[in-house]
């Protein structure tokens, strides 16, 4: 779906992505928040609520423009739609308002929290993504994605999202898979969106949903009417190899695993060569790629696993210049 709104506007079934080719078998409240802060600090340990109550602390800064307060490290580091930036700038100096919209997941073994919400910046309203990186109850690092509108994308302008209770809800334990699973699970969903020819290396569920900045793109009869697989799920859209033209889906980082949620938070780039003319899908139905010059889509993107299988997709992506390289992963010099 994404790549198809790409070619609409924007790679919008951006079912987005993951590790360099590690591709299987082809190349592969405020009072109480505080409280448990400073008992997380005294102990060195910080669980959920403590990694909430940070994440509510960044949030509440980030909406008066105020990080005096923050407990920063001293070698914190912050990151704005995958450019390394002096810290407080980009959003930080734009920022008017926060939306309702707060899906939140937490990482107490890895010290990592993040959420998925809406952001109100003079006069526009986007999607963002927040991941950030706790240790010793202070914030090393901060790393946000923030889907600006662009005219003519088939995104919404101002999006509006209502919480779904799927990603918030506990999994019961009989249901829940091992941190190590939940990982392979989500690189599974990245290997099998590359170079997609309908194989799928990850399970789905039959009414498995995804969300793309803000637009359902599965399960949607009305996007279907200029997306024709929009009416599809997830692994209906794959078996089709609507995706045929995701060259690479690289630099795959998953570095929040909430295991009693089932839920698990990624990163990582999609990357177009835009070679490829002409595809045909399994079905017989001959297709046109939407990608035609060089592209690359950055995303960090979360997974509601339930069952050993995948349930619900959030994605937040943003256009990037070709192969751009992320600035959170030290490359091997050349």
């Amino acid at each position: 779906m994404r790549t198809t709104l790409l070619g609409a506007g924007i790679s919008v079934a951006v079912i987005i992505l993951g590790a360099a080719l590690a591709q299987p078998s082809r190349a592969r409240a405020s009072n109480a928040t505080g409280n448990s802060a400073q008992a997380a600090s005294a102990s060195g340990a910080c669980d959920r609520a403590c990694l909430y109550g940070i994440l509510d602390q960044y949030l509440a800064a980030l909406k008066t423009k105020d990080p005096s307060r923050l407990p920063l490290a001293r070698n914190f580091r912050y990151s704005e739609n995958n450019v390394m930036m002096k810290f407080p700038d980009g959003v930080w100096g734009t920022v008017t308002g926060l939306g309702d919209y707060n899906l939140r997941t937490a990482d107490p073994a890895s010290g990592a929290v993040g959420c998925y919400g809406i952001v109100q910046e003079t006069n526009s309203t986007s999607m963002f993504a927040l991941r950030l990186k706790v240790v010793d109850s202070k914030i090393s690092e901060a790393e946000t994605l923030i889907r600006r509108s662009v005219p003519g994308e088939p995104f919404p302008s101002k999006p509006t999202l209502e919480e779904n209770p799927v990603f918030t809800e506990i999994v019961p334990p009989a249901e829940r898979s091992l941190r190590e699973r939940m990982i392979a699970i989500a690189d599974g969903y990245f290997s099998t969106l590359q170079l997609n020819d309908g194989v799928l290396f990850a399970p789905f569920y039959d009414d498995c949903d995804r969300w793309e900045n803000g637009l359902l793109t599965t399960h949607n009869p009305d996007l279907a009417k200029t997306i024709r697989v929009a009416n599809l799920g997830c692994a209906q859209q794959f078996q089709l190899g609507n995706y045929r033209y995701d060259d690479r889906v690289r630099d795959r980082r998953f570095f929040l695993v909430d295991e009693e949620r089932g839920l698990i938070m990624t990163a990582g780039f999609i990357d177009h060569a835009g070679r490829l003319e002409n595809f045909t899908l399994t079905d017989g139905t001959p297709m046109k790629s939407p990608m035609r010059t060089p592209s690359t889509l950055c995303l960090l993107e979360l997974f509601k696993i339930r069952g050993g299988k995948i349930q619900k997709i959030e994605a937040v992506f943003i256009g990037v210049p070709y192969y751009m390289p992320s600035p959170w992963i030290q490359y091997p010099s050349n």
